[in-house]
């Protein structure tokens, strides 16, 4: 199955998920949201997304740019999410299938890594 990796990190707690789960999945697609090619995103069989909560519980300036220029195109495609922000209900909105959510506030505990890999079952 292809796999895309997208995240956006501030402090490095979303970047070690998305590290965990590259880790469990070596030949996915794998960028950060400010350079990811959303040709190669789209394309993937499963899209896993992860951004920290910034402000009011909103998504990173670049996950928000990143995901804003996609949202109209992921209908019918499965997400999962990562990092310390729950926009579940955003990317229902959209039509794609939520396939889970794997959150951690501040450093990721073994239990969220762990979650995070298990994204991509």
């Amino acid at each position: 199955m292809k796999t895309a990796i997208v995240y956006s990190s501030t402090t490095g707690n979303t970047e070690q998920l998305a590290n965990a789960i590259k880790e469990a999945a070596p030949d996915a697609y794998f960028s950060t949201a400010d350079v990811a090619d959303p040709s190669e995103v789209l394309s993937a069989e499963l899209i896993l997304l992860g951004s920290p909560a910034m402000g009011a519980e909103q998504l990173e300036d670049s996950m928000e740019e990143f995901f804003s220029g996609i949202e109209g195109q992921i209908s019918g495609k499965t997400i999962g999410l990562f990092g310390s922000y729950d926009w579940g209900e955003r990317v229902k909105a959209a039509g794609a299938k939520l396939k889970g959510i794997a959150k951690a506030q501040l450093a990721p505990d073994s239990q969220a890594l762990e979650d995070a890999k298990a994204l991509l079952n």
